[in-house]
């Protein structure tokens, strides 16, 4: 197997910069030069770029230029002497600092041979790997899930995907939130119209869930049991609710494509005794303190911009303390990471639960919080607020009816998490270029095209003979080449950002660069090497962008 180029780059830009820093040197030098690449925004400054010397200038306080041209005369010395030498054809020191490398034409062709080989592991890096814990969607279950909530699946099991592809152990959950208020309220409301269904007159709680679904559990259960229910108490309905709606929640997931390792519920967590457990940890950590009748964690000296109250005067206990509760407990459980995916209305939780991690006795860092920003529907120019349905957000299962999973999966991804996104559901069901998905998909089709009609005329791909790749000249095919090497960058970034956003762009540019070469060039000529290069192209693409939409949750399709 061909060694991948930027872990031997990754050595000799290490060993470049011990010559050229003088002692002491800092911590961790060979991550720092990883973490440095990245890829570069046009062709022209090369394949990969470093800007290590930009953040290493103001560090020593030295002007970035010359230490650049320091660390490229060392470079250069060393490439000299390295292997590298026939896989690197320049090194160039641009702009106020960066580092750029550019392949030579042979390894840059040599791309698809590695494709090639690996297959489906192309682009996986080779990453110390964590045991996470992500957490996401975690809706109450009083409602069917909203289009907010689909943006969260979407993106919690879309970095999964990417977290397990790079190495890591991954365990994904579903916090139920199935006792409080909350689930009183829904008893409640189902009790009353399940009254009055039956003809027995029941005020309706003016708190109440008042979406068309609660008026249907009623009716159901209207139809299974009759007026036998009329003296049950409230709890009966609410759970009766609960797991009715948790069960059409399963539903709608599992039809997203989303299915969990693991459901915790928060009433076992309250009958187990560990929201007891810490409290009393914090108050022995010196963390709590009691304020007009109520419990309060000490938050500010964690960073958090007040105190937070724990318990009311009213003794009952705010979200916050089951939280830390839930949190001690998977920390309990030996993850090296914690990530929770929460809604836009969260973000006074960041600081708050990064207390209660430290508090606990836990580096903060051990826990990131992600903010799912709102979403905006459209149909077309006009935009949508609520469902047909009166009382009731639209839901997750309408934009499944709407779209279908591979479409809703990929326009939730469009944006990145922490930005307003729009989508529109008109572009969403359209078959044309200028729907992404659509566009993306019809790549993968459309190579699976061209591979029938080659093995129609009886022609096979011969691995074998690699100099036909000196043919690919082409500044299409060029174009391909860079971004099939690019893939694994576009993977790190989204591993290393948890931001899934990172492939979609990347999918849309490889997507756009085949159709451009499909356009312009035959790949079924009679010139064999010609078309034996070309095959051996675009066989890589496919497997890159099957890949890539995998990594997303998206199927590629071979007909469209």
């Amino acid at each position: 197997m061909i060694p991948p180029i930027k872990q031997e780059l990754i050595r000799l830009f290490t060993g470049a910069l011990k010559k050229t820093l003088a002692e002491p040197q800092p911590q961790g030098l060979e991550g720092l030069v990883e973490s440095s690449f990245e890829i570069p925004r046009e062709p022209k400054f090369g394949e990969i770029s470093s800007t290590i010397v930009l953040r290493l200038a103001k560090e020593l306080r030295r002007p970035p230029r010359p230490l650049a041209e320091a660390l490229l005369a060392q470079l250069n010395e060393l490439l000299g002497r390295s292997a590298l030498k026939e896989r690197v054809s320049k090194i160039a020191v641009e702009g106020p600092g960066f580092i750029n490398f550019y392949y030579s034409t042979k390894e840059i062709a040599a791309v698809v041979l590695r494709i090639e080989k690996e297959g489906g592991n192309y682009g996986r890096p080779k990453l110390k790997p964590k045991k996470i814990l992500l957490e996401f969607v975690s809706a109450n279950p009083t409602g069917p899930l909203t289009v907010a909530h689909g943006r969260q699946a979407a993106l919690g099991d879309s970095l999964a995907l990417i977290l397990k592809f790079c190495g890591h152990k991954v365990t994904k959950e579903y916090y139920n939130n199935d006792e409080g208020v909350q689930i009183n309220w829904l008893g409640r409301s189902i009790r009353s119209r399940y009254l009055t269904e039956i003809g027995v007159p029941s005020e309706f709680p003016e708190d109440g869930y008042k979406g068309e679904y609660i008026r249907d559990m009623a009716k159901a259960l209207v139809l299974r049991d009759g007026k036998a229910l009329r003296d049950k108490p409230e709890d009966f309905f609410s759970g009766y609710g609960k797991e009715f709606i948790l069960e059409g929640i399963q539903k709608d997931l599992k039809d997203f494509g989303v299915e969990f390792d693991h459901y915790f519920s928060q009433a076992s967590l309250m009958r187990s005794g560990k929201v007891e457990e810490a409290l009393g940890f914090l108050k022995q950590k010196g963390f709590v303190y009691e304020k007009d009748g109520a419990v309060w964690f000490e938050s500010t000296r964690l960073g958090d911009d007040k105190d937070r109250v724990l318990i009311k005067s009213d003794k009952t206990t705010t979200y916050l303390l089951p939280d830390i509760a839930y949190h001690k407990d998977k920390l309990g459980r030996g993850y090296d990471f914690l990530i929770d995916i929460l809604g836009p209305d969260h973000h006074g939780y960041i600081q708050r639960l990064k207390a209660a991690v430290e508090a606990l006795g836990y580096p903060r860092e051990r826990l990131e919080i992600l903010i799912a920003q709102l979403v905006t529907l459209f149909e077309g120019e006009k935009m949508l607020r609520m469902s047909t349905r009166a009382g009731e957000f639209v839901t997750l299962r309408e934009i499944l009816d709407a779209v279908g999973k591979d479409a809703g999966r990929f326009f939730f991804l469009m944006r990145k998490f922490d930005a307003h996104l729009d989508f529109d559901l008109s572009l969403a069901k359209s078959q044309t270029p200028e729907n992404p998905v659509f566009y993306i998909q019809y790549a993968h089709a459309r190579i699976e095209s061209v591979r029938k009609l080659h093995r129609e005329k009886g022609l096979a791909v011969d691995w074998d003979k690699t100099g036909c790749l000196e043919l690919l000249t082409q500044p299409a095919e060029a174009e391909l080449l860079r971004l099939l090497i690019q893939f694994e960058e576009a993977v790190l970034a989204a591993e290393r950002t948890l931001e899934p956003y990172r492939l979609v762009p990347y999918l849309q540019e490889a997507a756009s660069a085949f159709h451009k070469f499909y356009a312009e060039n035959r790949v079924v000529t009679e010139e064999a090497s010609l078309t034996q290069a070309r095959m051996m192209l675009l066989l890589g693409t496919q497997q890159v962008i099957r890949t890539g939409l995998e990594l997303l949750g998206v199927s590629a399709p071979t007909k469209m």
